[in-house]
């Protein structure tokens, strides 16, 4: 047995590499830089994670998403496996001391946001860590022409020159030849070995449908598909009105969002998982880092923004290579929704400047002032003190981002800190003084370590049930010690933060690279006509649609996409023709139906019961007023 299937087995307990992972990870065990192209679920981790368990020394992980690193970590810990991960979410307290672990303790992984790489204090440090190999997943944010560009991934190679590793590892799912080339000259790979899989999927059968009602269409797909699912929708406020649009109709069906409390979140995933809930309704921040092999459809109900993001959605279903769907539900008014959303997405520059300088008016920093603070934010409330409107206003922190001046992250749910202030001689002599909290203090430190040094991370439920107190007798406490001056005490708190990079400029220094805004705005706008063509076109394969759009030559047709079924069904079965034909004419017979009300009748996923009605109608056999289908008397 190689040794790479032995890490293999000892930690994943599986016997053989999925496609393409054995081939990447010798790759990097040879010291070859390597760019490996896989799909949504190919197992892109393993890749990196196993040669490096190889390998003498720590690996260090550049990955763009907090929740994602935050969830390869918790996953290698509980395999035994000791991991670091640091982002925007620390204070420049616990990362040195996290740094100071990098350097003098057994580490294997290193996660990094591509911003705390950056920054002064790892760079002057990096050097003396023994750095096996640079990871850079998600690497298409390296690119501008990729679907989720971060600026600071393009300083990634500056750290290359300090830490000197064996190989670099780039991963990603979704890459067109222009990102890849970005991403070759952006890392300087030296004559990188590029481990690309097909972006083929054999098992998955992509559709689109026009629908009026995708309420009932979306019914409909979950009443004729067996097996859990997951249904993309854009705003959060969405999953819950189309999860209990679902529940209404007897399918278990729950909301996910970031809106969602932690416990919540969990809970629903772990339900779905388990096959005790069969269909998620979800926000984009669901399904990242998620192994689920049976899901067997993925529904979007809103067309995503760029077709990148469409497959890396959609290639959650199938992932146990048995039949599934990935189904596009659209109508007339989403080409203009889209074209609209490219509008809010890029505000003017005049608004742009206009917010940064609200934006610290708000902070209360002066000229030159703010530098590298760290800010629970909430975009609700600048904007009700400013009298902004969210959307353009929460686009143009984002496009502030992309200059360079601020960084405003996700959601995250942020544990209380605790951090003793005083030294243990004092401590003792409170102890001493106060009875009540003497036993208090001991099982604080009892529970934890270094709160002498850094603020420490604590769980008030935890302690309360260690105690048998009550959570609110504990912060009771907490609070108490805290007024005394005896501990820094920062109660958990669940919000974005906003990270200060740049000190606040005044309105003649403060600019907007209008050739970069430009380009941008174009890149977002091609994206956008991409998906639009995808979902109108219902000549060309699907599949083939999409392999080439990320640079595959398609060498024929799928043969399960909605246009292939349509297309062979005309051609090739005019039985099957005439059937749906007599089918639209006993349901009409029974009544008028809406185009909606005919598909939840007729078992026919082609969608070629579209192309009959219209038939019938130019034909006079049937007419229609206003969305009403009614048949015409001989």
């Amino acid at each position: 047995m190689s040794k790479s299937l032995e890490i293999l087995e000892r930690y994943w307990g599986y016997t053989t590499f999925r496609p393409m992972q054995e081939e990447v990870i010798n790759s990097a065990l040879e010291g070859r830089d390597t760019l490996a192209l896989m799909p949504t679920g190919g197992g892109k981790s393993i890749t990196f994670q196993v040669p490096t368990l190889i390998k003498d020394g720590i690996s260090l992980v550049v990955t763009p998403l907090i929740a994602l690193m935050k969830d390869q970590a918790e996953a290698l810990k509980a395999k035994g496996i000791p991991v670091i991960a640091i982002h925007s979410g620390l204070n420049s307290d616990e990362i040195d001391a996290l740094i100071d672990n990098a350097i003098h303790g057994d580490f294997k992984f290193l996660y990094l946001s591509p911003e705390r790489l950056n920054s002064e204090l790892f760079r002057a440090r990096v050097s003396k860590m023994n750095i096996n190999y640079l990871i850079v997943d998600e690497a298409h944010c390296i690119s501008q022409w990729g679907h989720d560009f971060r600026p600071d991934y393009l300083k990634i190679k500056e750290i290359k020159s300090l830490i000197s590793p064996i190989a670099t590892i780039a991963v990603t799912a979704t890459a067109t030849p222009t990102v890849v080339k970005e991403i070759i000259e952006n890392l300087e790979l030296n004559t990188p070995n590029i481990i690309k899989s097909s972006f083929r999927r054999d098992n998955l059968s992509y559709v689109c449908r026009e629908a009026d009602d995708k309420y009932l269409q979306l019914l409909k797909i979950i009443r004729v598909i067996d097996g859990s699912g997951i249904v993309y929708v854009r705003e959060r406020r969405k999953t819950t009105e189309v999860s209990d649009f679902l529940q209404a109709h007897g399918v278990s069906a729950e909301p996910f969002s970031a809106a969602l409390a932690p416990a919540s979140r969990a809970l629903r995933q772990d339900e779905w998982k388990s096959g005790n809930l069969r269909v998620i309704v979800a926000t984009n921040a669901f399904g990242m880092g998620i192994d689920k092999p049976d899901v067997r459809f993925v529904c979007h109900l809103d067309p995503p923004e760029s077709l990148e993001a469409y497959y890396q959605e959609a290639g959650r279903a199938g992932r146990d290579g048995v039949k599934s769907f990935a189904i596009m539900l659209w109508n007339r008014q989403d080409p203009g929704r889209l074209r609209k959303i490219l509008s809010t997405t890029f505000p003017s520059e005049e608004y742009i400047k206009g917010v940064y300088q609200k934006l610290f008016i708000y902070l209360g920093f002066a000229y030159g002032s703010g530098k590298d603070r760290i800010i629970n934010f909430s975009l609700k409330d600048f904007c009700n003190s400013s009298s902004l409107h969210p959307v353009p206003a929460y686009h143009s922190l984002k496009y502030i981002e992309k200059e360079g001046y601020i960084e405003l992250t996700d959601e995250m749910d942020n544990p209380s800190k605790v951090k003793f202030i005083v030294n243990r001689d004092e401590l003792y002599n409170v102890q001493l003084k106060n009875n009540s909290l003497d036993a208090f203090i001991k099982t604080l430190l009892r529970l934890y370590t270094g709160l002498f040094s850094v603020p420490v991370a604590i769980d008030e439920e935890y302690i309360a049930k260690l105690t048998r107190n009550s959570k609110a007798a504990i912060t009771s406490s907490l609070i108490r010690l805290s007024r005394m001056g005896v501990i820094s005490y920062s109660p958990a708190v669940r919000s974005p933060l906003l990270i200060i990079k740049k000190e606040r400029l005044d309105e003649r220094n403060f600019r907007i690279d209008n050739n970069n805004y430009l380009m941008l705005k174009s890149n977002m706008e091609a994206k956008i006509e991409s998906v639009i063509a995808y979902f109108q076109n219902g000549e060309v394969c699907r599949e083939r649609t999409l392999t080439e759009y990320f640079g595959e030559i398609a060498p024929q047709n799928c043969g399960r996409c909605d246009t292939c079924l349509g297309s062979r069904h005309r051609k090739d079965n005019s039985d099957y023709y005439y059937s749906i034909e007599e089918k639209v004419f006993e349901i009409l017979s029974k009544g008028p139906k809406s185009m909606a009300e005919i598909s939840l009748e007729i078992d026919d996923d082609t969608r070629l019961y579209v192309e009959v009605v219209r038939d019938l109608t130019e034909r006079g056999a049937i007419k229609l007023e206003g969305e009403i289908f009614t048949l015409v008397s001989e």
